[in-house]
């Protein structure tokens, strides 16, 4: 499975994701640090990829309709840090096959991990 990683998100979160046998890659790395909501999308949408992120914009399902995409995972910790970040990576990655939310806006905190698929 493809994985882009945003570049609010730890490095060590890319490494957390290869471990667990994923093909990702991160913003930074493909030199797109601070490029607008709207130009990451475009990339992440032309490799065909899921989008990992702490951006909540990317949890708007109006603008990012469940089963028209790849997928989106939005991290939203409730304190500050990498070590809250990365927390709910492992969450999600320990209770799900990111393959089982392809297509979803899943939106994951410290009470709940939320789903939205086509249709609902």
């Amino acid at each position: 499975m493809k994985i882009k990683v945003d570049e609010d998100l730890p490095r060590f979160a890319l490494q957390i994701l290869q471990d667990a046998g994923y093909e990702a890659l991160s913003v930074i790395d493909q030199d797109m640090g601070g490029w607008s909501d709207t130009e990451l999308w475009n990339s992440v949408q032309a490799e065909q990829r899921f989008l990992i992120t702490a951006d909540k914009g990317f949890g708007d399902i109006r603008s990012y309709t469940p089963g028209t995409h790849g997928g989106i995972l939005v991290l939203r910790p409730n304190q500050d840090g990498i070590r809250a970040l990365l927390d709910l990576l492992e969450r999600v990655l320990a209770n799900y096959e990111l393959a089982s939310l392809v297509g979803t806006v899943t939106i994951a905190s410290p009470q709940s991990i939320r789903i939205r698929r086509k249709g609902i």
